[in-house]
C-alpha cells in the first residue's frame, strides 16, 4: 500500500489512545507474497469428491517462493525510503550484579553505531513496554538485570556492510558490559500459584461436595521463600477454608494409609527447551515524521495485540505518533510469537531510526538468547489406589514451574499445568497447585504444550509405576480409571459431549506393537545383544482453548459467486487458510476462493471490550451486556489450539448466515419462477432438505442450482451477500437473541453484521461500514464469569505406543516405531490433521530425548548457544519410515472439530520413558532422557545388582 494513507484508509482506521490505527493492505509484488495473494493458487477443490487436494501455499512453499517478514528490506515496500538501517541489541550475560554501562572502544571509529539508543533516551522519550511486558525494555545502569541476557542498549547502523561488521565483533564480548558490585540474583515472588481442590459426591456422576468451580479456585495468602502460604482450614468457614479443610483431610489420609490402599509418591522433572521456530524474531519499523505514522512489518500470531498495545506505547511517547499502520505476516510460531516483546521492541527501534527504516532481526545465537521458552516444571505426585480393585482414590499434586524474568504467560501456563494434571483419568478426590516462580532465567511463555506437557507427561509416568505396583497391564489399569462421560474434571466441570478416551485405550490395547511386545523383546534382544527392547505407553487428553476465546470472521460472496473469506487468524505453516476456506463448503457449496489472514480491521461490527475477560466480576458482566456493542473478548490470538474448534465456529456462523438469509430464499424464488408456482409449488420442501451436489444446490428432487445463480439472485432481490460475525467462548458459547426470523432469531453469536445485497440498498441494521448494516441483539447471554473456574471443558485425546532399543554400551536410545490414535472429532481436512500429528510427534520425541536448556549459567543467556549445541531431531531420530497414525471416527458427520495442534506432541514423551523402563527395568524420571543419564543409571543399577548379591 502507498505509505501516506487516503483520506478514505484515513477514516477507516482504529483509534487506539488518540492514535489511529490501520491494517494495511498489499501494495507490490513482494507484500502480495508476503499476504499470500501472488504466490497462492486458487483453492484446489474437487466438487465431485468434496476433497481438497493441496494446500492453497503448497505450491509456493515446496518451491520456495513463500515470503515471509523476515525476507522483507525497506526496498520491498511502496513508499518506504530505499535506505534500510539495521540494528542490534546489546545484551547482558551475567544477573547477579549491578549492570553499571558498557563499552564500544573496541569498535574502530568507521565501525561505531550510527545511533545508540539506552534507557535514559527511553525515559527522557517517554518509551515504554505495554504493561504485560513489565519494566525496562532497556536496563538502566545502577540495576541488577532481572534476567540473564536482558537487553541494556539498541545499536543502528545506517548501512548492512557496517552493521555486519560490527556485529561480528561485538559477538561473545561478554567484556563489553561493566559490572558493579554483586548483588545475587534478584529474589520476586512467584508469578502465580492456582490451586484447585475437590471432593466429589457419593458417586462419580453426583453432585461434588467441594470444587473449584462450584465454590472457588483457592490462592495464596502470601509466599515464604517463594513457597504459598494458605489461609487456615476450616470445615465451617468461608469458602477457600473449607477447601483447605478438604485438602487436610485428603493429606492426613495420604500420610497413613488404611489397609488395602497402595499410596505412591514421586518426582519427575520437565526441562525448558527453546521452541526453535525457523522463523526468528524479526520485524521492519519506520518513522515517517512528517506525517507522524509508524509503519511496522512483524512477524506475529497476535496482530492484535500489536495493534492495541503498540498504538497506546506510541501515544505515550514525545515523538508525536499519529497513526500505526501494521503488516502482520504469514509466520512460523508454536507459541513463540504470541505475546513476544519483539515487536514492541521494533517499534521502538523505529522511532530512533532518524528517518531511514530499522530492521531488528535475531541471528539464531540472538534468538537462543532472547526468544520465549518452555516452562521447566518439577512435579511431586502422590496417588492412592484401591490395591484389590486397582481404583484411584486421592490425587495430589504440586508443581513448581520456572516463569523467567518476566511475567508474559506464567500465569496462565501454572493454571493450565494445574488443571491438565488429571490426564484421561476420574480422582473422586483430589488437591492440585501449582507456583510459577521467577527468576533470572529467560522469558518462559506460550510454547506449543503450555504445562499440560510438563504434568500430563509425569501424570502417565506415575500411572506406569502404580500398573507395575499392582502387577496389572498398564492399559488395563487406565481403562479402570478412565474418565467417562459426563464425569467430573479435577475442577467439578461436566466436559462437553462424548469423552472418549476409553475407545483409545481399547484400540491401542489391541495394536500388534502392544500384544506382542514381550515376544518382540525376546527375539530383538536374540537378535542384538548388548541393545535392550522396550515398549511404552502414553495416553493423554489436552484442553483447547483459553476460556475466553473471540473471533470475528467474514463470509462475503461477488455478484459472480466467488466466496471471499477474512478471518483475525493467522497462518502459521499449519494450513490455516486451507481449513478455514474449507469450513464455508458445508453452507455455500465449496471452500472460499479467497482468504485474508490476520484481519484486525473489523469497522462493519464495530464492538469493543473493556474488562480483562478471566478476571471482570459478573457484576461488570452484568452491567455491559446490555450494550449491544460490547463483548467479554475483542480478538484471540492464533494460540491454544484455537483454530479448528473456535475459529471455525465464527466461519461456519458466518457462512451459514450468508447461506439462511441470502442463498436459501434465493433459491426458493428461482424454484418459484413460473406460472402457479413453478416447479416448487408440487413440492413440500424444507431447508433441512437442502444439500451441495457437486457444486450445486437442490433439494427433494428441485433442479440444481450453482452459486453463481444463487448469487446473482441474492444480489437482485436485496438479501444477504455477505456476513460478518463475532463469537466468545468462555466454555461455553455465548448466545444473544436478533431481529431475524426462524432459526436465526436466537445465534450463538454476540455481534452479527449482514450486507444486503450489494449494500447500497435498505436492508434490516444499523449501516456501519464496506455496505454492511449491524444487526443489533435483543438480548445476548454471556456464559457467567464463574465460569472461568471450570478451568477446561473441551478435551482431545491421544494415545501413543513407543517401541525403542537402549544400546547399554553408549546409553542412546533408539526409537525404532511408534503409532498413535487421536481423537479429533471431525477433521476439516483430514491430510492437515496427519502433519500436525506428525509434526507434533517429532516435537514430542525432541523432548524426551534431546532438547535440553540449561535455566541459568551456561545456559542460552550467555549468547553462546546454537545448534551446535542444541540438539534438535533428526528424521533418523522420529522412526519416520515405520511411525503409523490413525484418527478415531467421529461419532457422527455434525461432530465438531477438535483443536489438536499441541495434544498430538504430549503422549509420545512418557510412552517413550515407559518403553525405556520396559527395556531395562530403569524408571528415569528427568527428561530428557539422555545417553549419559541412561548410562548412570545402568550404572547405579548394576552397583546396587552386586550389593544384594554380596549381602545374599
Amino acid at each position: 500500500m502507498p505509505a501516506r494513507l487516503s483520506r478514505r484508509d484515513f477514516l477507516k482506521c482504529s483509534v487506539i489512545a488518540g492514535i489511529g490505527v490501520y491494517v494495511a493492505a498489499p501494495g507490490s509484488a513482494a507484500l502480495a507474497a508476503l499476504f499470500e495473494r501472488e504466490r497462492l493458487r486458487p483453492m484446489p477443490w474437487d466438487p465431485a469428491t468434496g476433497r481438497i487436494r493441496y494446500r492453497t501455499d503448497a505450491a509456493a512453499k515446496a518451491s520456495g517462493e513463500k515470503v515471509f517478514s523476515f525476507d522483507m528490506r525497506s526496498r520491498d515496500l511502496p513508499g518506504w525510503p530505499r535506505e534500510q538501517a539495521h540494528a542490534m541489541l546489546l545484551r547482558a550475560t551475567l544477573a547477579d550484579r549491578v549492570y553499571q554501562g558498557f563499552d564500544l572502544s573496541s569498535l574502530p571509529a568507521d565501525l561505531q553505531p550510527d545511533r545508540i539508543v539506552g534507557a535514559d533516551d527511553l525515559a527522557r522519550d517517554g518509551v515504554a513496554f505495554p504493561a504485560f511486558y513489565g519494566d525496562d525494555p532497556l536496563l538502566p545502569p545502577g540495576k541488577t538485570p532481572a534476567y540473564l541476557g536482558q537487553a541494556v542498549a539498541l545499536l543502528i547502523w545506517n548501512d548492512f556492510a557496517r552493521f555486519r561488521a560490527a556485529k561480528n565483533r561485538l559477538r561473545f564480548r561478554p567484556e563489553l558490559i561493566r559490572w558493579g558490585a554483586q548483588t545475587g540474583p534478584l529474589e520476586r515472588a512467584p508469578w502465580a500459584t492456582f490451586r484447585y481442590v475437590r471432593v466429589g459426591g457419593g458417586d462419580a456422576y453426583a453432585d461434588d461436595v467441594y470444587s473449584s468451580y462450584k465454590d472457588t479456585v483457592l490462592f495464596p495468602t502470601g509466599y515464604r521463600k517463594q513457597n504459598p502460604e494458605w489461609v487456615k482450614g476450616d470445615a465451617g468457614g468461608k469458602l477457600d477454608a473449607q477447601g483447605v479443610a478438604h485438602a487436610d483431610a485428603m493429606e492426613a489420609e495420604l500420610a497413613t494409609p488404611a489397609a488395602g490402599k497402595l499410596v505412591i509418591e514421586r518426582e519427575y522433572f520437565s526441562q525448558s527447551i527453546d521452541t526453535a521456530a525457523m522463523e526468528l524474531d524479526n520485524a521492519n519499523g519506520w518513522f515517517d515524521a512528517e506525517t507522524g505514522t509508524v509503519h511496522l512489518v512483524s512477524a506475529t500470531q497476535s496482530p492484535n495485540e500489536i495493534a492495541e498495545d503498540g498504538a497506546r506505547m506510541l501515544a505515550a511517547t514525545r515523538f508525536g505518533v499519529k497513526r500505526l499502520v501494521l503488516h502482520p505476516c504469514y509466520t512460523v510460531g508454536y507459541g513463540s510469537k504470541d505475546h513476544n516483546p519483539f515487536p514492541f521492541v521494533a517499534l521502538m527501534a523505529a522511532l530512533y531510526g532518524g528517518g531511514r527504516p530499522v530492521r531488528l532481526a535475531n541471528d539464531r545465537y540472538e534468538q537462543f538468547q532472547s526468544s520465549l521458552k518452555r516452562h521447566s516444571f518439577r512435579m511431586r505426585y502422590r496417588l492412592q489406589a484401591d490395591r484389590a480393585s486397582g481404583k484411584f482414590e486421592i490425587f495430589h499434586g504440586r508443581m513448581t514451574g520456572d516463569g523467567g524474568g518476566r511475567m508474559n504467560f506464567s500465569p496462565s501456563v501454572c493454571l493450565v499445568a494445574a488443571t491438565a494434571a488429571q490426564s484421561i483419568y476420574y480422582f473422586p478426590r483430589s488437591d492440585l497447585s501449582s507456583t510459577v516462580i521467577a527468576s533470572r532465567a529467560l522469558d518462559a511463555g506460550s510454547a506449543r504444550g503450555y504445562g499440560t506437557l510438563q504434568s500430563m507427561g509425569a501424570t502417565e509416568m506415575l500411572i506406569d509405576e502404580i500398573a507395575a505396583e499392582l502387577q496389572l497391564d498398564p492399559i488395563e489399569l487406565r481403562l479402570r480409571n478412565v474418565f467417562a462421560t459426563g464425569m467430573k474434571n479435577t475442577q467439578g466441570a461436566i466436559p462437553a459431549g462424548a469423552q472418549r478416551a476409553d475407545e483409545v485405550l481399547r484400540k491401542s490395547r489391541e495394536h500388534p506393537l502392544w500384544t506382542q511386545r514381550h515376544k518382540r523383546k525376546r527375539e530383538y534382544e536374540a537378535a542384538h545383544p548388548g541393545k535392550r527392547y522396550g515398549v511404552g505407553y502414553g495416553c493423554v487428553q489436552k484442553d483447547y482453548g483459553t476460556g475466553g476465546e473471540a473471533a470475528f470472521a467474514e463470509v462475503a460472496l461477488t455478484p459472480q459467486g466467488r466466496i471471499r473469506l477474512r478471518h483475525i487468524g493467522v497462518e502459521m505453516g499449519t494450513g490455516m487458510a486451507t481449513s478455514q476456506a474449507a469450513v464455508c463448503a458445508k453452507w455455500l457449496g465449496r471452500p472460499a476462493d479467497e482468504v485474508l489472514t490476520g484481519e484486525t480491521d473489523w469497522s462493519a461490527l464495530p464492538m469493543h471490550a473493556t474488562d480483562d475477560t478471566w478476571t471482570m466480576s459478573q457484576a461488570t458482566q452484568d452491567a455491559h451486556v446490555g450494550d449491544p456493542r460490547w463483548t467479554p473478548n475483542y480478538a484471540s490470538p492464533s494460540s491454544a489450539s484455537n483454530s479448528a474448534f473456535f475459529f471455525s465456529h465464527a466461519t461456519r456462523e458466518a457462512a451459514r448466515l450468508v447461506f439462511t438469509q441470502g442463498l436459501w430464499p434465493a433459491a426458493l424464488a428461482l424454484w418459484g419462477q413460473g406460472y402457479g408456482g413453478g416447479q416448487l409449488a408440487p413440492l413440500a420442501v424444507r431447508r433441512e432438505d437442502a444439500r451441495w451436489v457437486e457444486g450445486r444446490l437442490s433439494a427433494a428432487g428441485l433442479a440444481p442450482l450453482t452459486l453463481q445463480q444463487l448469487a446473482a439472485k441474492a444480489f437482485e432481490l436485496g438479501l444477504a451477500t455477505g456476513a460478518t460475525v463475532h463469537g466468545f467462548n468462555r466454555w461455553q458459547w455465548a448466545e444473544a437473541d436478533y431481529p431475524l426470523s426462524g432459526d436465526d432469531a436466537r445465534l450463538p453469536l454476540d455481534g452479527v453484521a449482514l450486507r444486503w445485497g450489494d449494500g447500497r440498498g435498505a436492508g434490516a441494521g444499523t449501516p456501519t461500514a464496506d455496505g454492511y448494516r449491524m444487526i443489533e441483539r435483543s438480548r445476548a447471554h454471556y456464559p457467567p464469569t464463574q465460569r472461568n473456574n471450570a478451568g477446561v471443558t473441551y478435551y482431545a485425546a491421544i494415545g501413543t505406543i513407543a517401541e525403542v532399543a537402549v544400546d547399554t554400551a553408549t546409553g542412546r536410545v533408539e526409537l525404532l516405531d511408534h503409532h498413535s490414535i487421536l481423537e479429533c472429532g471431525t477433521p476439516i481436512v483430514p491430510e492437515l490433521v496427519s502433519s500436525q500429528l506428525q509434526g507434533g510427534l517429532a516435537m514430542g520425541i525432541g523432548h524426551a530425548l534431546h532438547e535440553f536448556l540449561p535455566l541459568y549459567e551456561g545456559g542460552p543467556g550467555d549468547g553462546t548457544w546454537n545448534f551446535n549445541r542444541y540438539a534438535l531431531p533428526r528424521a533418523h531420530d522420529v522412526a519416520v519410515w515405520a511411525q503409523s497414525g490413525e484418527l478415531l471416527p467421529p461419532l457422527s458427520p455434525s461432530d465438531a472439530p477438535k483443536g489438536i495442534a499441541e495434544v498430538v506432541m504430549i503422549a509420545i514423551v512418557p510412552a517413550i520413558a515407559n518403553a525405556v523402563n520396559h527395556a531395562t527395568g530403569l524408571r528415569l524420571r528427568e527428561l530428557p532422557i539422555t545417553p549419559d543419564k541412561v548410562l548412570t543409571a545402568l550404572a547405579a543399577a548394576e552397583t546396587a545388582q552386586r550389593a544384594r548379591e554380596a549381602h545374599a
